[in-house]
Formats: structure tokens, C-alpha cells, sequence
């Protein structure tokens, strides 16, 4: 069996605000977040990706945040950074495509966010009571 295997994605939210005027230029900055929850007893676990893309200067002016939500099968024989680093190599895709597409389907310049390297990332875990 693989580390995780995608079940299937939702789009739990899609922000969007773009009042910039025509050939406006603007410095885009964004900050994201990832966390896994694991079911009790079953090797299944829910991936939340939470980005936002904004304008560096004035985030009302320009913004777009999305959250997708992406269910695993996961080996429950892997550590629990293993899964949380793959099950986010396998939903960060989704959410690069959305908000790709959600900006070009606006008539502006596509915003294609950059590869994240989770492998390199800082991973806080909290494991929650042993009885649950």
C-alpha cells in the first residue's frame, strides 16, 4: 500500500475580492496553512489546505482564499509526519489549479502559485487523548 491514497477533495471556501483597476501592477504575498486529522481507530485521516493570495500593500484590494478539504486512506504502519507531508504533496495540486483557474476565469493575469517544499518544512505535531 502506498503512504496515502486521495479519496476524494471538497472545496470548503472560495474568497475571492479583486477591485484593482485595469494594468494595475501589484506585489502578490500569500500564507497557507496544513493540518490532518486522524479518525479513531480507522486508517483514515482529513486534510485541510487553507491558502490566501493578496496584495502585499492593500490586502482588501486584491485577494483570493481558498480552503480544500481532501480525505486519505493512510499505512497506519507510517509516521504521522510521512503522512502528513505526503497527504499535502497530494491535495496542494487541487488548490494550485483552483486558484489558477478562478483567477483566469476573472479576466486578469492567472495567478499560478509557487511549489511549496513541505519536505523542508517545520511540522508541529499535537497528538490528541489516547482514549478517543
Amino acid at each position: 500500500m502506498a503512504v496515502v491514497n486521495l479519496q476524494g477533495y471538497k472545496v470548503d471556501k472560495i474568497d475571492f475580492v479583486n477591485t484593482t483597476e485595469n494594468g494595475t501592477k501589484i506585489a502578490l504575498g500569500n500564507k497557507y496553512s496544513y493540518q490532518v486529522q486522524y479518525a479513531v481507530n480507522k486508517s483514515v485521516a482529513k486534510g485541510t489546505f487553507d491558502i490566501e493570495v493578496h496584495d502585499k500593500e492593500n490586502p482588501d484590494r486584491f485577494k483570493i482564499h481558498v480552503i480544500v478539504v481532501g480525505i486519505f486512506a493512510y499505512n497506519p504502519n507510517e509516521k504521522k509526519e510521512l503522512i502528513h507531508t505526503e497527504t499535502f504533496k497530494a491535495l496542494f495540486p487541487y488548490a494550485k489549479a483552483l486558484i489558477t483557474t478562478v483567477t483566469a476565469n476573472c479576466g486578469i493575469q492567472p495567478v499560478i502559485i509557487p511549489n511549496i517544499d513541505i519536505d523542508n518544512q517545520e511540522i508541529y505535531r499535537i497528538d490528541g487523548p489516547k482514549n478517543q
